[in-house]
């Protein structure tokens, strides 16, 4: 991390973060090209071991990119607020942020299924939800065993305001 600065440490602040955020995009490499795509997510944190979930269709482009090869990318952001300044570099953006690298899992046992959707529907609503088998049949359920984490934060700068 180049702006140390602005380096995220704090458990708290990490887990404010990811709730926060709603969208995590994820970085697939297809062969030799690069792939991106934008997906809801839920996560656990265990003594600050990050695990996300994801699902989507049951078959596709992005299983059959992750089942060629799990390594994967991630980044989220929320706190997006561009902001003004007196000159031209003054200008910037304020944010919160994560990105990591992981290792992707497409999770087959409906039990697991059941409980990987009920994180990611907790982390995007804040609601309790429950799953049957015929459910989760439709849908595949993602596990990022994540390797590595940054977060960040730049606050808006004091004496500037928001465009």
């Amino acid at each position: 991390m180049t702006r140390r600065e602005r380096e995220v440490t704090d458990p708290k602040e990490i887990i404010r973060i990811l709730d926060k955020c709603k969208v995590v995009h994820i970085g697939l490499v297809d062969k030799d090209q690069p792939y991106i795509v934008p997906m809801n997510y839920g996560y656990e944190m265990e003594k600050e071991r990050l695990t996300l979930y994801l699902h989507g269709a049951a078959q596709g482009y992005k299983l059959d990119v992750m089942r060629a090869n799990p390594k994967v990318c991630f980044e989220m952001e929320c706190d997006v607020a561009p902001f003004e300044g007196e000159v031209a570099c003054q200008y910037g953006t304020s944010y919160s942020s994560i990105i990591g690298r992981g290792t992707a899992e497409i999770v087959d046992d409906a039990e697991e299924k059941k409980h990987a959707l009920s994180i990611l529907m907790k982390t995007q609503t804040g609601k309790d939800f429950t799953f049957d088998n015929r459910m989760v049949s439709i849908v595949s359920v993602i596990k990022i065993h994540v390797t590595e984490y940054t977060a960040k934060c730049r606050p808006l700068p004091e004496g500037l305001r928001r465009l």
